[in-house]
This record gives structure tokens, C-alpha cells and sequence, in this order.
């Protein structure tokens, strides 16, 4: 499958979909013209994939959402361990912490029926937050998923094929990517790469410390409409 498109400079981001992202992803999926939702790479414990962060009156709180896995299991393969109460422990601390936000209530309700539905596997659950969040802060760029690319390499290949099957001459990577990624083969195929530096910006948000890097419901529940220019007016690299 390649994406064919017809700017004369196509940036691609990838990135796995995380539960609850924080507004650095946002950002990242704002910034460039495609970007891969890397859904079909090994899962990782205790990472970005099923938690995040919100901010409480005591500082931040982790929401995890447990799951049943083996190791080697892919993302795309997860499933959520439904014996245990985690969506109202979610549900509950969402709520008693930014019901006093200006606009909790512009988004509770449909946030709060996302969870309501039955979800067997992670990637299902974490998809539809994230079209949700990039619907309400205007992200339009265009979207795929890695395991519809039918990529086998790993690695920097793999990050290098993708961007040749969109069509990308630039690759927007992590900060961190500057540690492991094959810079040469990059070159040899002429595509660019770029290391994002994400700059976060400090919003009005309940509470007299300002908390960055909180899920971007923070953003939204405290900025409400303006989350779009605030995201729009950050810095990436």
C-alpha cells in the first residue's frame, strides 16, 4: 500500500496510540502531513500504551488500564482485563478532579459515554479517545495505521519503510530518537529527519501549580474551544 500525495514536501510523524495522550502527541500529530499510528509493534508494559496522567490536587495520578498480555504480544493484540473495576476508578477520578474546571461539563458527557462502552481490546479503547480529542481541538491530518502498510522490517527499517510507502521525504521523530535511529540509511534515501523538541506550553489550569504533561483532557477540561489555538501556537521543533 502506498499513500501518494501531492505536496512538494510530505512530513510523516509514527507514533503507537497511547491511552489518554498527553498534548506533546497532539502536537505531533498536528505538525506533519501523515501520520502513522504504529499499531502493530510489540506492546510495552508500564509505558505510554494503556496509562497517562492527570492532575489532582495533590500533585498528578496515574489512570492505568489493565490488561491481559504475554510477552511479544503485539499492541494491536491486546485485551483489556474487564474483571477488574477500572473504568469507574477512571470514571471517579476524571471526574472529582475536574469538576470545578470551566468546562467540564462541554465535554463530560461524551467523554464519560466513550467509556461507558464495552471495549475488549486496548487499541479500540485508545482509537476512540483519540479521534475524539483531535476532533475537538481540529486536527485534520490524514491518518494510518501501521499494520495496513504489511511492513515486516524492525528498527530504523522499519521507521524508514514506512516513510517510503507514504511517500514522505521528511520523517519527524521523538527527541529521543537521536539515540537509536540509523541516521545513514536515512540519508542514502534521501529523506530528511527532523527531532522534535516539544515545548510545552503553561495554560490556565485549576490549582496554583502548574502541572505540565498532564493527558490532554487537562487541556481541554481547563481551555476548553482555545485548546485548538493553544496547541496550534506551541512549539515542536
Amino acid at each position: 500500500m502506498n499513500v501518494c500525495l501531492n505536496n512538494e514536501m510530505t512530513i510523516v510523524s509514527i507514533r503507537q496510540p497511547g491511552y489518554l495522550p498527553y498534548m506533546g502527541f497532539f502536537k505531533k500529530i498536528q505538525s506533519c502531513d501523515v501520520f502513522v499510528f504504529l499499531d502493530d509493534v510489540q506492546f510495552e508494559k508500564n509505558d505510554w500504551d494503556n496509562r497517562n496522567k492527570i492532575k489532582t490536587t495533590e500533585g498528578n495520578m496515574w489512570l492505568t488500564v489493565p490488561v491481559l498480555h504475554k510477552f511479544g504480544q503485539k499492541l494491536n493484540e491486546i485485551k483489556i482485563a474487564n474483571n477488574e473495576n477500572w473504568k469507574d476508578k477512571h470514571r471517579k477520578a476524571i471526574e472529582i478532579n475536574y469538576k470545578k474546571t470551566q468546562f467540564f461539563e462541554k465535554y463530560w458527557y461524551e467523554i464519560d459515554n466513550i467509556f461507558a462502552k464495552k471495549w475488549d481490546k486496548l487499541i479500540d479503547l485508545n482509537f476512540a479517545l483519540i479521534d475524539y480529542f483531535s476532533s475537538k481541538i481540529g486536527i485534520t491530518t490524514k491518518t494510518i495505521k501501521s499494520s495496513e502498510l504489511n511492513i515486516k522490517s524492525t528498527g530504523s527499517e522499519r521507521l524508514l519503510e514506512i516513510c517510503k510507502k507514504v511517500s514522505s521525504d521528511t520523517y519527524l521523530s521523538g527527541e529521543l530518537g537521536k539515540n537509536y535511529l540509523d541516521e545513514k540509511i536515512f540519508k542514502q534515501s534521501k529523506i530528511n529527519i527532523i527531532y522534535e523538541k516539544f515545548q510545552h506550553p503553561t495554560y490556565n489550569q485549576l490549582g496554583n501549580t502548574f502541572q505540565p504533561n498532564m493527558s490532554i483532557i487537562d487541556l481541554l477540561f481547563n481551555e476548553g474551544e482555545k485548546s485548538k489555538v493553544i496547541l496550534e501556537d506551541s512549539k515542536n521543533y
